[in-house]
């Protein structure tokens, strides 16, 4: 008996493909069947052998963005893949803050659900899953954005790929969502990569087990972005770090995930981060805001990456801010000015860059710090600190764009930080009214 040519399911009926490139369309058959593979937009036919795994692979150049178009595979059998789209494609991945749909109560969201009408967004979402190996396949189909699809998709992705297509005028937008809340970044990364390096390994040991999801490294990864490995993105939506809070290498963590992922892709991709709220974690009062420097830390020291900051759209009685327009606004802006080179402003927060000290002055200079400006005049957020390491307020003006920070309590600063509390919302912006990272120019204790 012959074996039926097989898709994984990340090839189904209403997907979108990347456009202007070459994307991987791949499955499985008979060994040694002969599959042709021929997209509707060009009729161009590539034939291809499936092998000794029973498995087969072809590389299509796609056109400019439009359609509907087919795909038909055809081997003993013929498989035709209908209302495909050609557009961009973003990967939506992190844990709740992500996963977080208007059926969860976001703000506006029943006025939001009613207008979500659009036939050219397209959503796939991963189901929650766990393996201890690497999976080929998961199940889940493509759907048309409507009012019932949109109610528990990523809101975050949702108002991303919304504000994307009115930028770009249509362009048929395909967002993936693999997210699972209450989940650590070890378990989004090949486990592999967290056995080979010792820090990770040792912060991994630390986490402890709890009811909402897996803590074992890699098993997010192996069932929930392990089998669309390959599947064309023009980047990833990352938004994650809750459950990290503690972590003092959480930096190394998600530089760490990145690289593997863009590894296993074979692709510098755009990574962009959602920087975590502020919120009244428990434990010192500064081990959420050492996350959310750390990630500002990976932001400015990796490649093709920038950062969200939320400090201003936060609640710090909720760790679930229900503002996620905002965010998925923000980071559409970020794509569109790095991806897409649109003329959308500023889409960068001010990121602490470096800071000198004159005398008993502390100037701080920030990146994207245009027209840099405090909400109100009662700031005290930047602290100063001299060589005993114990920080005291400061007094800070705006000058220049840059922060100039004096205390009478340091006589000869060595160290500045500003917002350094778990629980410290926004009061300095930049003309774009994008708040300014959390930051300490002082190392805390990376153990």
């Amino acid at each position: 008996m012959m074996a039926n040519v097989i898709l994984p399911n990340i090839f189904s009926d209403h997907m979108v493909l990347q456009r202007n490139t070459e994307v991987s369309i791949w499955g499985w058959g008979n060994p040694k069947e002969e599959i042709t593979v021929v997209g509707s937009w060009d009729n161009h036919e590539y034939k291809v052998v499936a092998n000794n795994q029973a498995k087969w692979q072809v590389t299509m150049k796609t056109p400019e963005a439009g359609g509907p178009y087919s795909i038909s595979i055809k081997g003993y059998n013929e498989v035709v893949l209908n209302d495909i789209l050609i557009g961009e494609v973003w990967l939506c991945s992190g844990q709740s803050n992500m996963e977080m749909s208007a059926s969860w109560g976001i703000e506006n969201g029943d006025e939001e659900m009613k207008k979500a009408n659009y036939p050219n967004i397209r959503f796939f979402t991963v189901p929650k899953l766990t393996a201890e190996t690497p999976q080929n396949n998961l199940s889940g189909n493509w759907s048309a954005c409507t009012p019932e699809t949109m109610k528990y998709f990523s809101a975050v992705g949702y108002f991303f790929g919304k504000r994307l297509q009115e930028e770009l005028k249509n362009v048929p937008i395909g967002l993936i969502s693999s997210n699972w809340g209450g989940t650590p970044a070890e378990i989004w990364m090949p486990e592999d990569v967290v056995q080979n390096d010792e820090n990770l390994l040792a912060a991994a040991k630390k986490l402890n087990e709890q009811e909402y999801g897996p803590r074992q490294p890699g098993r997010a990864f192996n069932a929930m972005i392990n089998p669309i490995v390959g599947f064309e993105i023009a980047g990833v939506l990352w938004y994650q770090g809750e459950s990290n809070v503690g972590s003092k290498i959480y930096d190394k963590t998600l530089e760490a995930l990145i690289a593997s992922w863009r590894e296993k892709w074979k692709q510098e991709f755009p990574f962009y981060i959602v920087q975590i709220a502020p919120f009244k974690y428990g434990g010192n009062g500064q081990d959420g805001v050492v996350i959310r420097d750390l990630q500002r830390k990976v932001v400015q020291n990796t490649a093709k990456t920038a950062l969200v900051v939320t400090s201003d759209i936060a609640h710090i009685d909720d760790i679930h801010p229900k503002d996620k327009k905002s965010v998925g606004v923000r980071l559409a802006n970020l794509a569109l000015s790095e991806n897409y080179k649109a003329n959308v402003g500023l889409s960068q927060s001010p990121l602490f860059k470096s800071f000198t000290v004159k005398n008993n002055l502390v100037e701080v200079t920030f990146d994207h710090a245009e027209s840099l400006h405090f909400s109100s005049d009662k700031n005290h957020q930047f602290e100063l600190a001299g060589t005993d390491g114990l920080f005291f307020p400061g007094d800070a003006m705006v000058k220049n764009n840059k922060v100039i920070v004096t205390s009478k309590k340091v006589k000869h600063p060595t160290d500045v930080r500003f917002a350094w509390k778990n629980t410290d919302l926004a009061v300095l912006f930049n003309k774009a009214n994008l708040p300014a990272s959390s930051f300490s120019s002082k190392e805390y204790d990376q153990k």
